[in-house]
């Protein structure tokens, strides 16, 4: 079985309690300290075998082995991949089985962050889970004054957009926003919008 590693509690000293995202589910494991691991950290995919036992109500995490992609080892990738999958772990810690959406999600930004700006590819993956969750607000109604959006806006959390009169935030066109709604594409942003929307991003999904 394979997954993505979305969190790590430490319990009774070195035990660890691991969440891993895998094609159907949000798994939830106890690793045992003392015997060899491998090594394991938020953000890394691995393949494991999940062992049940009547003695506990959580399966053991064993037989662990990472799969490394790679700019696994390029920590300024790496940080924003960590911090992207702990807000998602936090999204979905309260479901337990799941769609491939996510999952499949996940093995394509992998991929798509070897090659392009990291920040870049999770706001489109972002912005992938709004639509397929239904709350990608493509009308442009300001979800403050609930009156519609003519020309410039403002995005906050979940990208929900708003008048800047309404609420403080930096300004975009609303035609820039709403391509980039249609695309799911941030080709036609620069690097500082995209930092923008990543502080936006930051705020939760």
């Amino acid at each position: 079985m394979q997954g993505y590693i979305l969190n790590i509690n430490r319990v009774k000293e070195e035990d660890l309690i691991v969440s891993i995202l895998t094609q159907k589910r949000l798994k939830t494991l106890y690793r045992f300290y003392g015997a060899r691991h491998s090594t394991i950290n938020i953000g890394y995919k691995i393949d494991f075998e999940a062992i049940y036992s009547a003695k506990s109500s959580i399966p053991m995490l064993r037989e662990v082995l990472p799969l490394s992609y790679k700019w696994m080892f390029e920590s300024k990738r790496f940080f924003v991949w960590q911090h992207f999958l702990k807000m998602l772990f936090s999204h979905l810690k309260d479901v337990v089985e799941l769609d491939d959406f996510y999952f499949n999600l996940l093995e394509k930004s992998v991929h798509k962050i070897a090659k392009q700006n990291p920040k870049r590819v999770l706001i489109e993956s972002y912005l992938e889970i709004l639509e397929h969750e239904g709350r990608l607000h493509k009308e442009f109604i300001c979800f403050i004054c609930n009156e519609p959006i003519q020309k410039q806006l403002t995005l906050k959390r979940a990208f929900l957009p708003s008048h800047k009169k309404c609420l403080f935030g930096e300004e975009f066109s609303k035609e820039l926003i709403s391509s980039l709604f249609d695309s799911k594409s941030t080709i036609d942003l620069n690097d500082n919008q995209i930092e923008i929307l990543w502080d936006v991003l930051e705020e939760g999904l």
